[in-house]
């Protein structure tokens, strides 16, 4: 079985920040019909929300590496 490869478009340093995705995935869900795809925007927007909270979490002042 061969594994499903994504080619990024946008490096690292140019994606949208997690909290603006989040908003636009919501508002986008917001004027669709429930189903399929409006669960699957949503889920988007909850796994964008944990990283945005990782994100903070490691980049915050009391997570310092060991002297």
């Amino acid at each position: 079985m061969q594994r499903r490869r994504f080619k990024r478009i946008l490096s690292f340093p140019d994606r949208p920040e997690p909290e603006e995705e989040v908003r636009r995935l919501k508002d986008k869900a917001r004027t669709m019909r429930a189903g399929k795809e409006r669960e699957m925007l949503l889920k988007q927007a909850r796994h964008l929300e944990t990283a945005a909270r990782l994100k903070e979490w490691l980049n915050s002042p009391g997570l310092q590496s060991p002297k």
